[in-house]
């Protein structure tokens, strides 16, 4: 089977969940119209169909090469990134000013999740290339931008962060590479950086590395990181790709999953230094970086969004054709096996992926509006309120979907039995795929710290109170056949408040450990009530129609609310309470040596 990409639910969740209708009023996407946005979403699923997801396998069966300090990226990667760049697919989102389509950030959202279910391993080259283009657009200079912007929307070129260096991983004030001002205003770059992703290859005629480094004089931690940016070919004055700089890949990672993407070991400086150039100012670079890693975040998380769709989709697949055991009350009839499909317990399972993929869909996509929405709406205080919608959504899209992704993919071996455990099915690889989506950009566990030690304390804690009060507004707008839905959100909303509240006041006494122990399963309960809120927003316009499309989402809402949200109260008690088993009773072997 190939990835099919469910373009009917991908409209569904943007128009009827995430109002995206909001972005079509806007003067900036006056020409986002319903016909433009449907004609891009079924060409992009056309795209991951038929030329992506055909190379997948390739890509996991036949991992990306060092061939000296070149690298050669798996078969069929090189013409599809080809295709890829000619039909300006980069650019969706890009800024006319700099050759750009200037379609919102929240249809290059969902075109990304195609990209992603259709082959992960792929679709990380546009996404680190997005970073760039976000970071140059608001840190760069107007020599930068009209450089680099251009060519890298137009995917000609790709980019790269350099951030992570050997004895510095989610520590990044720890890292040591160096960065010596030149007398031509530009500076010699020289380090190490590792787990640079698409860091090499040989798809596009440039890539374009953000790095990370400290000035000689440069204060200790954070405070003394600055960005620049080294071009793998110095431009020259017409644009061009002009001569190597000093820098090479020198090492390929053996990794557990998404083998067709080059994982690389970049070293700057060995023949004098890397040029590079300052991005924004000489110690600030932690700000422009943060730029680049918090679009790379949702980013990340609409990953988690493709590969369990693709692994649902898999299991699906397999469950209809599966024929196994006999239907309950005739295992000794004389009857033949039935597909999996009609096992209560299959059912559950597949019920599980499908339902957990939407509401993380759904929780993107609302993220993803409010970023268009904070950059512009015309309206001070909106574009101030949709930012904080965006702040607070980020680290539960990237967060929890990115966990949800790695669920519904085991979820699929499941179902798959025995056979998902032998690699041929192709159900294991989108298990090893997904593994490394919960540490990118910031692990799940920064997520939940960030969430509790800076998304709560947005606005006085009025961002958070904000978002529960339209949740309790949409439970009450739950009626009639709904109306037991809108009773299990209302409590589990109560349920979210009494958790926040007990952190924002821990975060205030000295309690603060308190808070940070309780992070991560507050980072879930917080997943699972947005996602009740936005299946159920969704089954609420779905009521208004008569067809099974929409009578499968009310399904899943339903499925969703009795199944997945009651695990809710359980994560409040190790909010409230958990801290002191972690504190105060951790055990005295774990300690020894």
């Amino acid at each position: 089977m190939t990835y099919r990409p469910p373009v009917d639910e991908m409209r569904f969740a943007l128009r009827a969940i995430a109002d995206f209708d909001a972005l079509q009023q806007l003067a900036a996407f006056a020409d986002a119209n319903n016909e433009i946005v449907d004609s891009v979403l079924d060409e992009a699923a056309r795209f991951a169909r038929d030329v992506l997801a055909p190379v997948n396998r390739a890509g996991d069966e036949h991992p990306a090469e060092l061939k000296g300090h070149d690298v050669k990226t798996s078969p069929g990667f090189r013409e599809a990134y080809a295709q890829f760049r000619d039909a300006g697919w980069n650019g969706i989102a890009g800024s006319p000013d700099y050759e750009g389509q200037g379609l919102p950030h929240a249809l290059g959202v969902a075109v990304q999740e195609m990209w992603q279910g259709a082959n992960l391993s792929f679709g990380l080259c546009p996404i680190l290339t997005q970073g760039v283009i976000d970071a140059l657009t608001l840190h760069g200079t107007d020599e930068q931008k009209k450089t680099y912007l251009p060519k890298l929307i137009s995917g000609e070129w790709t980019g790269t962060m350099n951030l992570t260096e050997p004895q510095a991983g989610s520590d990044v004030g720890a890292l040591k590479s160096r960065a010596v001002k030149a007398d031509d205003g530009s500076y010699r770059i020289t380090g190490t950086k590792i787990f640079i992703t698409w860091g090499e290859h040989d798809c596009a005629a440039n890539i374009i590395h953000l790095i990370l480094a400290r000035l000689p004089d440069a204060p200790p931690g954070t405070r003394g990181i600055s960005l620049f940016l080294v071009p793998k070919f110095l431009p020259n004055a017409d644009g061009s790709p002009g001569a190597r700089n000093d820098l090479a890949c020198t090492g390929l990672e053996h990794k557990l999953g998404i083998h067709g993407s080059p994982t690389c070991v970049m070293t700057y400086g060995e023949n004098g230094g890397a040029t590079g150039f300052l991005v924004g100012a000489e110690n600030k670079g932690m700000a422009a970086m943060f730029t680049m890693m918090n679009a790379a975040r949702l980013n990340v998380g609409i990953q988690g969004v493709g590969v369990a769709e693709a692994a649902f989709q898999k299991a699906l697949e397999y469950a209809r054709e599966r024929k196994q055991g006999k239907p309950l009350g005739l295992q000794h009839e004389a009857v033949d096996m039935v597909p999996i499909l009609q096992h209560p317990d299959v059912r559950r399972m597949l019920l599980t992926m499908k339902a957990l993929t939407e509401a993380s869909r759904a929780i993107c996509y609302a993220n993803a509006v409010a970023v268009d929405l904070a950059r512009h709406h015309p309206d001070a205080d909106a574009r101030a309120k949709a930012k904080t919608r965006e702040e607070l959504l980020t680290p539960i899209s990237k967060g929890w979907s990115t966990d949800n992704g790695v669920t519904v993919a085991s979820l699929g071996v499941q179902v798959h039995g025995g056979m998902g455990f032998i690699e041929e099915t192709g159900a294991a690889q989108f298990y090893r795929d997904a593994r490394i989506l919960p540490i990118y950009e910031g692990t799940n566990g920064i997520q939940a710290i960030d969430l509790v030690t800076r998304k709560l304390t947005l606005e006085g804690g009025e961002t958070v109170r904000r978002f529960i009060a339209e949740i309790v507004a949409n439970a009450d707008a739950l009626q009639g056949d709904l109306a037991d839905m809108g009773g299990a959100l209302k409590q589990a909303a109560a349920t979210l408040d009494e958790a926040t509240r007990w952190l924002q006041d821990a975060l205030k006494s000295n309690r603060a450990s308190r808070a940070l122990a309780g992070a991560t399963p507050y980072l879930d309960l917080f997943g699972r009530v947005a996602g009740a809120h936005f299946l159920a927003k969704g089954a609420l316009a779905a009521s208004r129609e008569n067809d099974s499309f929409h009578a499968e989402r009310i399904a899943v809402a339903r499925f969703f609310a009795a199944n997945i949200l009651p695990a809710a109260d359980g994560l409040k008690a190790a909010v409230m309470q958990g801290g002191e088993e972690i504190l105060d009773r951790f055990p005295a072997s774990f300690s020894q040596a």
